[in-house]
């Protein structure tokens, strides 16, 4: 009995023992899980932390590259306007310097015919953009005539002369007449009378010495009047001659656009 007694109580303080160190290793356990949990969330805030980090560097980023592009297509189009700017300017200078050109030569030919012109046989003007020596058809020609008259070809060739002093010209001669009808075997029209004068001033004008490749003729007829045909002093100055100092086109402005549209 007493036997059976000692290995109860013996049982007893084995279980006892047993249960006080279960609750220990428990608290411990509950503690270290606790420690677990507090770093596992303080890791997890981290990540968070991080990753909105990253966010806000990408956002910084994309806001960055945006500008970046802004900035480069900004400076792109202020590259653009300075190119623009430039022929711009570029293009005024050429003008600027064909006009002053043109003025000297303008002075120089009106120099060159001064006597001409104070005798009246002739006058310089500037009709379109265009340097032009009018010369009345009465004084080159009899009435309703494409024969030069002796007063005439003295002209002409005095003209011719002067003339053949300009450098890399080329001339236009074209011929004008009242708005009077004419009809007759050899004129039909003003149109043929016009065309005969301006042929007879070419042919004159390469008998005096110009080089050929340098004239042109054309005919007008009565169109393009300078003044009313009402009067006679206004058929008067119909009645006329032009020769225009054909203007260079490769110093005008645009003229290698030009050429490249043409495909020149």
């Amino acid at each position: 009995m007493k036997s059976s007694f000692k290995w109860l109580s013996l049982s007893f303080c084995v279980a006892g023992l047993s249960a006080c160190v279960s609750a220990s290793k428990h608290e411990a356990l509950q503690q270290e899980h606790a420690t677990c949990e507090s770093r596992l969330a303080a890791d997890e805030k981290q990540i968070r932390d991080q990753q909105n980090k990253i966010h806000d560097d990408d956002v910084l980023t994309k806001d960055l590259e945006a500008k970046l592009g802004s900035t480069s297509s900004a400076k792109l189009q202020l590259e653009g306007n300075v190119a623009e700017m430039k022929n711009a300017l570029e293009a005024l200078t050429k003008q600027r310097e064909e006009a002053e050109r043109r003025i000297i030569e303008f002075r120089e030919l009106t120099t060159k015919f001064k006597s001409l012109i104070d005798t009246g046989k002739l006058t310089i003007k500037i009709a379109d953009g265009q340097m032009v020596v009018a010369m009345s058809s009465d004084i080159l020609f009899p009435s309703g005539s494409a024969r030069l008259s002796k007063e005439g070809i003295s002209a002409l060739k005095e003209v011719t002369s002067l003339l053949e002093s300009v450098p890399n010209r080329k001339f236009q001669i074209e011929g004008y007449t009242d708005n009077i009808p004419i009809k007759n075997s050899t004129f039909p029209s003003n149109w043929e009378l016009a065309s005969a004068r301006s042929m007879t001033v070419l042919k004159t004008m390469l008998e005096a010495g110009m080089a050929p490749e340098r004239l042109s003729a054309a005919s007008f007829g009565e169109t393009h009047p300078v003044q009313s045909n009402d009067t006679d002093a206004g058929r008067t100055a119909n009645r006329r001659i032009e020769i225009v100092v054909v203007p260079d086109l490769s110093t005008l402005p645009g003229y290698d656009q030009l050429r490249k549209l043409a495909g020149s």
